[in-house]
């Protein structure tokens, strides 16, 4: 939702979800279509492959199955707190030495103070406003030097 060029060559953009073009409100549509369909907890790519990452996982847990933020930003489901854990490590996996990782986490249902300490590492920086409604976090990660 947040690339200004979603068919930049650079970008290899995943998701286990495949959606046609559907219109979800009036003149309002989405669609999901990954140049690889996969679970982003088990990356079908070589250890340090990417100079960059951006890990954008579900945020929602409770969201109807069809309802509009369910379908945009997908669902957390099971033992969400293992998958998000496993998803970091397996995206920090494909990021070449030094490589940055950027994460994106709406603390609509869940604050990012609950899941900050699922991963290994301590984010670098990002935005800690939380002013005018913002509820989204931008933060950086970089992997280490092997």
């Amino acid at each position: 939702m947040f690339w200004f060029d979603k068919h930049n060559p650079d970008v290899e953009f995943c998701d286990i979800r495949v959606m046609d073009k559907t219109e979800y409100y009036p003149g309002r549509y989405i669609e999901i279509n990954p140049d690889t369909v996969c679970d982003f907890t088990e990356l079908p790519f070589d250890d340090n492959s990417f100079h960059l990452v951006v890990f954008d996982p579900p945020h929602l847990e409770y969201a109807g199955d069809t309802s509009i933020m369910a379908l945009k930003y997908g669902n957390l489901r099971g033992n969400w707190r293992s998958m998000l854990s496993s998803g970091f490590d397996e995206c920090m996996r494909v990021l070449k030495p030094n490589g940055v990782l950027i994460f994106k986490w709406s603390e609509i249902q869940f604050p990012l103070s609950e899941i900050l300490p699922l991963f290994s590492q301590k984010p670098l920086f990002g935005n800690r406003c939380r002013k005018r409604g913002n509820k989204t976090h931008w933060l950086c990660f970089m992997k280490d030097e092997v």
